[in-house]
């Protein structure tokens, strides 16, 4: 793996993905699978943005085959609707990336659902997305499924008593639990895939410390997080770099099922892609299968291929 960047992504050509998030890593990661010929879907809630996206990518790779769909992933039912047009367009599907996320909103929100608003976006609106387009997933020879976790998941710990910080909400901790919990999902479901030989293979990455507007578009510029990220530029890596691990993920031949990937130096905050630390928190396969089973009741929906 030795500085694997861009240019080691395999031909894509004949390929299709869902790529969840209009900007940051969501869009580095659309743009990189277009330049390798990926049939790319962008989904995101803004139409606005996700106009935007699919300009730059046109803009960027003349003859990619790049659109945008609406999705929220705090509302279950939007959830469902873009599956339901994804299932219109496309008779299998070979890669999603579970991208978009949200971040230390320094007051409690909720989704539509009545969910935590990081839990419900970054975590459980992803295991409902992952649900409905699995029949598409496991049409398809070695189909990925990459989700997206963070070096908070080290810090993180599912609260089963109060998973929706009902009782209390510490901005940093809950976001921490909900990349947590995107990483235990990832390899609950290769297991799980595995064991159904479903034929779909689940990874896990982490971007490290990346330049994204992540914690502009949350917490807000002025935070102490905004301000770190405006006046300490220089320790967050550019956002194609930070990308580099899920896209390493999504294309390596290398990459292995059950795999979990992240820069290579500084304690994983930058560099290029290499197999990353697993919290030990992460590896509780009692947790792993409540946790699924939990999010089994509040989405409503099982993961199978039927």
């Amino acid at each position: 793996m030795a500085r694997w960047d861009e240019a080691d992504i395999p031909a894509q050509r004949g390929r299709s993905a869902v790529v969840t998030g209009t900007g940051g890593l969501g869009l580095e990661t659309a743009l990189a699978l277009a330049r390798a010929g990926c049939d790319v879907t962008i989904a995101g809630r803004n139409p606005q943005k996700g106009a935007d996206a699919v300009l730059h990518v046109q803009r960027t790779v003349p003859g990619a085959t790049v659109r945008f769909e609406k999705l929220d992933l705090a509302d279950l039912a939007s959830v469902a609707s873009f599956a339901r047009q994804v299932k219109n367009d496309k008779d299998s599907l070979d890669l999603l990336v579970n991208n978009a996320g949200i971040m230390v909103p320094p007051k409690r929100q909720e989704t539509r659902d009545g969910f935590e608003l990081q839990f419900g976006t970054n975590y459980l609106g992803h295991f409902a997305l992952t649900a409905h387009l699995m029949p598409l997933l496991s049409k398809r020879t070695n189909a990925r499924v990459v989700t997206v976790s963070s070096v908070a998941a080290r810090g993180g710990k599912i609260d089963f008593d109060d998973i929706n910080s009902e009782k209390r909400y510490r901005p940093m901790d809950v976001y921490s639990q909900s990349k947590l919990a995107c990483l235990m999902f990832a390899l609950e479901l290769q297991d799980r895939s595995q064991a159904a030989g479903l034929g779909v293979s689940s990874m896990a990455a982490h971007p490290g410390i990346s330049r994204t507007d992540l914690l502009y578009n949350a917490p807000g510029r002025n935070s102490l997080q905004g301000l770190a990220r405006t006046f300490l530029w220089f320790l967050f890596q550019p956002v194609a770099q930070g990308a580099l691990p899920q896209l390493y993920a999504a294309t390596s031949s290398e990459a292995e099922p059950g795999g979990y990937y992240g820069p290579d130096r500084l304690g994983e905050t930058r560099g290029h892609p290499r197999p990353a630390r697993i919290p030990p928190q992460a590896l509780d396969r009692v947790a792993s299968k409540r946790l699924w089973e939990v999010s089994e009741g509040m989405t409503e929906l099982q993961i199978d291929p039927s």
